[in-house]
């Protein structure tokens, strides 16, 4: 694991140059994030790479996740003194070495065989907290165990069935995760046209239903036990997966069942974001699903400062956390989310291309590549806090 005091840049910079110069090494993965995806593209099936890549529509929303970070502008500081720097945050009361998580992404196991276990080793071993998902390859626990001491967050889809919510919460909890991430975004999945295309969705093929199967819940609202008709427990889990019925009285009956933090995902409107401070919630990611929701929607980052203002407004005392995801894919992407008002950033897509491409340790290059470019984008900015980030940092380009 990276030394938290250790300056993250210049310690990967002059790792890679020392491999480069001295053993004629260069990276194993490809560094900027587009020749990434275009590697993970030649690793993966057409079907997977069209599952993790596709968004929704004519994919619209995706690439004006992209679009938007335009919008704002680092001013670079000089003679600022950067030479110590402090990335962590705290969150929950826990402090973290870095402002980064890595996102609730299902499926792993369409991507790579270690599936969500070696992006969790990776995560732990860089001590980033990993959020794992209700649609995961292998169970909540399962990946709990690979975390050991270090955070982890659970993914929450509310499902039709409330005895499966009620089990999947007690049983993140059982696992010792440190908050409950309600996604509040997908009630249905939305319309994909690369995997309405393929007439292709994983969890028909068994992969990304390990929660399910594996839970006493689910199997009692089954006729036989998975084993012995599996096709039957996909269908079921196809039923419940999702609740088109969910409204703030689910969030409050989540928020009911557990003492953990409860963090709702999918926020764009100020008006839901005032409603989740109302409603007990005790923090939001600003998220759109990278764009796999609705086709022609708000991009995150232009949501993120009204989401902020909302916040501060309905909870003067400063005690909610907000987080953001959706296109963000180099240093500059977070220092500038940060510096429009969240506390830390979701990173999803580009660590799965390092799945796609080297399993455990593809993620691990991924994830410290990008905390180098956060490190070095701090610095060169001219800031040495990244918790102290506003937006003195950015200008508005007309």
């Amino acid at each position: 694991m990276d030394d938290p005091s250790e300056p993250y840049g210049p310690n990967r910079q002059r790792e890679v140059y020392a491999s480069g110069m001295l053993a004629d090494q260069r990276p194993d993965l490809p560094i900027a994030p587009d020749e990434l995806r275009a590697e993970a593209m030649d690793a993966l099936s057409e079907e997977a790479y069209a599952y993790v890549v596709g968004s929704a529509g004519g994919e619209d929303t995706a690439d004006r996740n992209r679009e938007a970070f335009d919008r704002w502008r680092i001013v670079p500081r000089m003679l600022r003194d950067v030479a110590e720097r402090d990335l962590s945050v705290e969150l929950f009361g826990r402090r973290l070495p870095v402002p980064v998580l890595l996102a609730p992404v299902g499926v792993q196991s369409i991507v790579h065989e270690g599936g969500e276990l070696a992006s969790a080793r990776a995560a732990a071993d860089l001590g980033v907290p990993f959020v794992s998902s209700s649609a995961a390859s292998a169970t909540m626990e399962d990946v709990a165990d690979e975390l050991g001491d270090s955070p982890g967050w659970f993914q929450l889809y509310p499902s039709a069935d409330p005895d499966v919510t009620e089990s999947f919460v007690s049983r993140a909890e059982d696992a010792d995760y440190e908050a409950i991430v309600v996604t509040l975004d997908t009630p249905t999945m939305g319309w994909r046209e690369r995997d309405v295309a393929n007439a292709y969705l994983p969890f028909l093929d068994g992969e990304g239903v390990a929660n399910y199967l594996s839970d006493p819940a689910f199997r009692d609202s089954l006729d036989a036990p998975p084993e012995e008709d599996e096709q039957a427990a996909l269908w079921r889990f196809i039923e419940q997966f999702g609740d088109l019925s969910m409204d703030w009285e689910t969030v409050e009956r989540v928020r009911d069942l557990t003492d953990l933090p409860v963090v709702l995902k999918g926020v764009l409107h100020p008006a839901d974001a005032r409603e989740a401070v109302r409603r007990g919630a005790d923090g939001l990611v600003v998220s759109n699903h990278g764009g796999r929701q609705v086709d022609g929607a708000i991009s995150a980052v232009e949501a993120l400062p009204r989401i902020v203002n909302a916040v501060a407004e309905e909870n003067p005392d400063d005690d909610f956390a907000v987080l953001f995801d959706s296109g963000i894919r180099r240093g500059a992407d977070a220092i500038k989310a940060i510096a429009l008002g969240a506390d830390a950033v979701v990173l999803g897509r580009p660590y799965v291309y390092g799945l796609a491409i080297d399993g455990e340790d593809g993620v691990r290059e991924v994830v410290r590549n990008f905390l180098a470019d956060v490190d070095l984008t701090l610095a060169l900015s001219g800031h040495d806090e990244v918790a102290k980030l506003d937006e003195s940092v950015l200008v508005e380009r007309d």
